[in-house]
Parts: structure tokens; sequence; C-alpha cells
């Protein structure tokens, strides 16, 4: 029977009867099960193994996102945050998406930066010739580094040489290796590369290398990801499915020309980006970088400085449509991705091939995140839904207990005072029953 990732009800399931579903849907052995009923997916002899000075481990909530339809494909998506309404608004917005199709996802090739800084060159742009006229010859060494990843078709691709005529340090040449890391995130192939090409660097071009290491602008490893809503899925209580459309898109507009609000926007679609890339065991802080680097990047153009990641109008047949572009470098193979049990098990629930499907995935789950805030933005309002289920969290932190918690979360949002004051004097009420 086909999968399907429509789970009606997931969330009112009991957390035993979800993590079956789970396991059924992925196949997942016992063992890779016993790693979610884990309290921690890591213990702590590995987790010494993986950083220093390590005295315990850090846990966080793993939560599934339901309803995706990813390029056709039903996916469940693993996400690590430990902020309430995050997970079921990417299920929401997905369940939206899937009336129009669902999200079309692409990716370019996953092709990454690496920069070498030369300094104390003479004639900058006589050196930058030199350097590209041996272009073949220093690819050839770079790929001597990684033979495997050539053998997998990865590599090095190009040579480019930039000139900053002026810096506090007065002019430089930087040479950026082009490298195409396959499956792999990339930074360890690249920095090996960089720093094995700078003797052969300062030896063309006169000049003393000082950095070598890989940008995580990674501008030419892009996801995109777009989805079609139609105005009448977007319909609820009040709201016209016009008028939500019309609120979305006014409200991508201030985004786009503010970067006050685009800070708060883009960290909207980090909600839901940097979920993944933590449960798939990828470089958040990387992710993070790029993302907003790459929103800048248009700041001499733009005048503005900052600018939102995704872009929300309306087709000629009245639907919303939304798109997303970012750098997403992430990988399935290498670093915790491969160290960490509960990665490996998030893996194998999204069951993507390669990372560049991973990518796709990804640029969706933010795609999706973005709609929910911006729905809930344009209409009600972003804490409406938001602090009911923040609720469980006052709850918990009041003292509340097993089922203790969901009544004096139930009691809080029926009265819509969700504060610490109010969990406490219910749950003393709730006690003394």
């Amino acid at each position: 029977m086909e999968k399907s990732s429509r789970l009606a009800g997931f969330y009112n399931q009991p957390l035993d009867d979800r993590i079956g579903q789970v396991a059924e849907w992925a196949n997942l052995s016992g063992e890779e099960v016993a790693t979610l009923r884990r309290a921690m997916g890591l213990d702590p002899a590995r987790a010494d193994q993986m950083i220093e000075n390590v005295v315990g481990v850090h846990a966080l909530p793993l939560g599934i996102a339901v309803n995706f339809l990813v390029n056709g494909r039903d996916v469940l998506v693993p996400m690590v945050i430990e902020e309430p309404s995050v997970v079921a608004g990417a299920s929401f917005a997905a369940k939206l998406a899937r009336a129009g199709g669902g999200f079309q996802a692409a990716t370019t090739a996953p092709e990454m930066i690496g920069q070498i800084q030369v300094l104390d060159v003479v004639d900058p742009w006589s050196a930058r010739f030199d350097v590209l006229a041996l272009r073949e010859e220093l690819l050839a060494e770079a790929n001597e580094q990684d033979p495997v990843l050539v053998e997998l078709g990865g590599g090095a691709r190009d040579i480019e040489v930039r000139v900053i005529e002026q810096t506090a340090v007065g002019p430089m040449l930087v040479v950026h290796l082009i490298f195409d890391c396959r499956d792999a995130m990339g930074a360890n192939a690249v920095n090996t590369a960089c720093e094995a090409l700078a003797p052969r660097i300062e030896q063309i071009t006169g000049g003393r290398v000082r950095l070598r290491i890989l940008s995580n602008l990674a501008d030419r490893r892009l996801a995109r990801a777009r989805c079609t809503v139609p105005a009448d899925a977007l319909a609820f209580e009040a709201f016209s499915g016009q008028d939500v459309v019309q609120g979305i898109v006014e409200a991508a507009a201030f985004a786009a020309a503010d970067p006050y609000r685009a800070a708060t926007h883009n960290k909207g679609i980090m909600n839901g980006v940097d979920a993944v890339v933590l449960a798939t065991g990828n470089d958040w802080r990387a992710i993070e970088a790029g993302a907003h680097a790459y929103a800048a990047r248009d700041r001499d153009k733009r005048g503005n400085g900052y600018t939102s990641l995704s872009s929300w109008a309306r087709d000629g047949n009245d639907n919303l449509v939304g798109t997303l572009e970012m750098p997403l470098a992430v990988g399935t193979v290498g670093g915790a991705t491969r160290v960490h049990p509960t990665a490996q098990v998030a893996l194998k629930i999204l069951g993507v091939e390669t990372a560049q499907e991973l990518a796709e995935v990804i640029a969706a789950v933010g795609l999706a995140q973005n709609l929910a805030a911006l729905r809930a933005l344009a209409t009600e309002g972003i804490q409406k839904g938001h602090m009911e289920l923040h609720a469980r969290q006052i709850a918990i932190a009041a003292g509340a207990e097993g089922e203790e918690i969901g009544r004096v979360a139930e009691r809080m949002a029926n009265t819509g005072a969700i504060r610490p004051d109010r969990a406490e004097a219910i749950l003393a009420g709730l006690r003394t029953e």
C-alpha cells in the first residue's frame, strides 16, 4: 500500500502510538525504535568521543511534521526544536500546500567555495591572470587530496580569482576553489584542498597566503521550494480565502522592504530549516550564517541592507504562490550525521538518498514554516495558537506533573490567561479538589 504522510489526528495520539506509526512508516529496526524511546539517543560515552570536555548530554524534543508532499513524494519530517507551535505550524501549512499539489523543490549542484587569501601581491591583477592560466594544474592538485570523492563524481570544479583593492591591510587577492562535495557537507574536504594549494598559490603570485578555508556563503549550493495554495483552502472563521491571500502578500511585501521585519520573517523560516538540520546531525550554525548572508547579498543594489528569503504573490487564478531560495549545505555522510544514532534514524524516516534530496525537503519545510507564520500574523495574530501550545510548558514550569499538565494547560487556554501565576493558581486548585 502506498504510504501517505497525511496522518489525521497524529497530534492527539499517545506517544507510544506515534512512535509505532513512525516505526512502521520507516521500517525501523528494534534498535532504531529504542533510540527514539530512550531519553537521549546519544549516550555520554559516545558524546565524549565527539567533542572535548564532555560532562553530559543535552536532550531536545524530536517531533515529526506530517502532511508533507515534496516533489510528489510523501515525507514524514523529523524536527528537533524546543519551541512550541513550530512542528504543528509546519504540519498545518503542509496540509494547506497539499491542496495545491504539495511542494516542488530543486537544488543546484552541491558545490562549495574554498577561499585562499593572498597578501603582499605587487600586481594583483597580473597575479590573477597567472593563477587562472594554471587553472587545470591547480584543479588536478586539489583532486589529489580526496581521490575517493573524485571517484564518486565530486571534486574540484573551477578556480575563480577576485581582487579586493581596498581593505584595512591593503589590497588582497582571493582565490576561490569551487568544489563539488557530493553527499557531504564538505567543510573538511574543501579546507584540506585549500591548504594543499596554498604553497603553489604563493609561488604563482609571489604573495603571502594567510587564510585557507571554506565560505559558509554557499551561494553555488542553493535549494529552492515553491508551493501553490488555493484561496479556498486558506479560508477560516471570519476570514475569506481572498482576505488571507491578500494579508499574506502584504505581510511578505513588508519583509521584502524592511530589514527589521525581514530578520523576524527569516527567523520563522529558520525555525523549520534549523529543526530538520539539527535532527539530521548537520551544521545548523553554518546554515544560519549562509542564509542571512544570502539575504543581505544585494545590499548595494537594494540600498536597504537585508531582505526576505521568500516571496509570496497571487497568481492569475487568485491562488497564493510562495517561493523560497537559500543556500543549504547539508550532508548525508560524514560528521555527526553518521555518528549520532538519532540523526541516522531521522535520515531513515526521511527516506532521502542524497544530500540534494535532503536539501529539497528542508527548503520545503522552511517555506511551510513561513506560510504558517504569515497566515497567523496576517489574520488572528501569532499569539493565539502559539500561546495555547506554550501553555503546557508554562504548566510544567509551575510544577504540574503527569495528567496535571494537560488539565492546567487546558484551563489556562479556556480563560485566555496563559501566565505562570495562573498556572500556579490552577495547579493549587487542582491539588485541593
